[in-house]
């Protein structure tokens, strides 16, 4: 499925249904933007905080516009890979309405006989479709699929932004492989719609979602870390550039149900003057327990944007008895994040990425790290896949 000659260097590949959908909350922004607020924290840089990760990027491939068992695959907005079978699985958002919503499985194949490795093709192997308890395919309009994450018990967490518009709340559920429903984690009423207008707002609910399990044995404790793309209505200001992120960290038991045991204030970078969309859209728990990658993506008139930091919970305040976070309280303490990589700045064109995952391992030992875009089921667009190799920035400046 490699098809070089459709790769695109342009960075105007961004869609004009996404554009004209947005332009009112731009038109809104740039109107505000004389009367905002300070600006958020933003991103740290003290190295004795964070892990010495550097990012180098690979390859860049995109999908071909396709059809797979009569679906249509696109919308693609996450990964997971799990190393033991070397399968990739991706969550589609297809809300129901091009196909019933589902989750695709595929293999990814490397060509590291060259210098750098490459993505040399892609094949899709399953498409599944997701049910809920009773057995039937999720009606059109009743799910938002955007994250999904591989847990150790052979099952798929993912996560729905809901839609405030009809009145259907955010989720965070359980799968089994074969794409029922078993379980649902129990979200926070501030989170949910119906509550005198707060709760997440529309389109911008459960997008980043990840799991540790350092152990990976089915029998034993898993944590689940989940997070809106932006501030929940409550915690949001108009015309204000800061988007104060509530973080929610679960510990999932062999038995009874998940506990909700903390939340933190994830700070969100402030959304830059003509920027109309931006917000954290994944997430990634690194082997190293409470440290993070998290992907935040923004859209404007040039087209996308992406970066990727690091981020650690540390001595992060609990923010779960706080009413709101509009204006990031002075009492409240972030999580920490530092800037591990601007995408903007690879020279290739970025489409709109949402999902990322730790890969393979390459042959030399290093550590892979993909990237996938959302084409929102445009011609315009594309699902895209960017190869980066994560390495410890420590050991190797000592092994040269």
């Amino acid at each position: 499925m490699r098809q070089d000659n459709q790769i695109r260097r342009s960075p105007q590949n961004f869609s004009w249904a996404l554009l004209k959908k947005w332009s009112a909350v731009w038109i809104l922004s740039m109107s505000m933007l004389l009367v905002c607020l300070p600006a958020a924290l933003a991103a740290e840089s003290n190295p004795r905080t964070f892990l010495p990760l550097e990012l180098d990027f690979l390859d860049e491939y995109r999908l071909p516009k396709t059809e797979f068992q009569g679906t249509p695959v696109g919308g693609l907005s996450e990964l997971d890979y799990d190393p033991k079978t070397a399968t990739y699985y991706a969550i589609s958002d297809d809300r129901s309405q091009f196909a019933p919503a589902r989750f695709y499985t595929f293999k990814l194949k490397l060509d590291e006989t060259g210098v750098i490795p490459q993505i040399q093709d892609l094949n899709l192997e399953s498409v599944i479709t997701l049910s809920n308890r009773s057995g039937e395919p999720f009606a059109p309009g009743s799910i938002d699929p955007e994250a999904l994450a591989l847990s150790p018990r052979n099952t798929l967490l993912i996560s729905s932004e809901g839609d405030s518009r009809l009145g259907i709340d955010p989720f965070v559920k359980e799968f089994n492989l074969g794409g029922q429903e078993i379980s649902d984690l129990r979200i926070p009423q501030r989170f949910l719609l119906g509550n005198n207008g707060r709760g997440v707002r529309n389109n911008l609910g459960f997008e980043a979602l990840a799991i540790s399990a350092p152990s990976q044995a089915p029998a034993d404790p898993f944590r689940v870390f989940v997070a809106p793309e932006s501030s929940l209505a409550q915690d949001s200001r108009p015309g204000n550039r800061n988007e104060p992120i509530r973080f929610l960290h679960y510990v999932v038991n062999p038995v009874g149900d998940p506990v909700l045991i903390g939340e933190h204030l994830y700070p969100l970078e402030p959304t830059p003057p003509g920027v109309f969309l931006n917000g954290l859209v994944a997430l990634i728990a690194l082997p190293q327990e409470g440290y993070f990658l998290s992907l935040e993506r923004t859209y404007s008139l040039l087209g996308g944007g992406a970066k990727l930091f690091q981020v650690t919970i540390g001595n992060a305040t609990d923010t779960a008895r706080i009413d709101s976070l509009a204006g990031n309280p002075e009492t409240v303490t972030p999580m920490r994040k530092q800037l591990l990589l601007d995408l903007g700045n690879l020279g290739i064109g970025l489409d709109n990425l949402e999902g990322m995952t730790l890969g393979p391992k390459f042959a030399d030992g290093g550590q892979s790290l993909l990237l996938i875009s959302d084409d929102n089921f445009s011609d315009r667009q594309v699902n895209q896949l960017l190869l980066f190799r994560l390495s410890n920035a420590a050991a190797k400046a000592t092994s040269k």
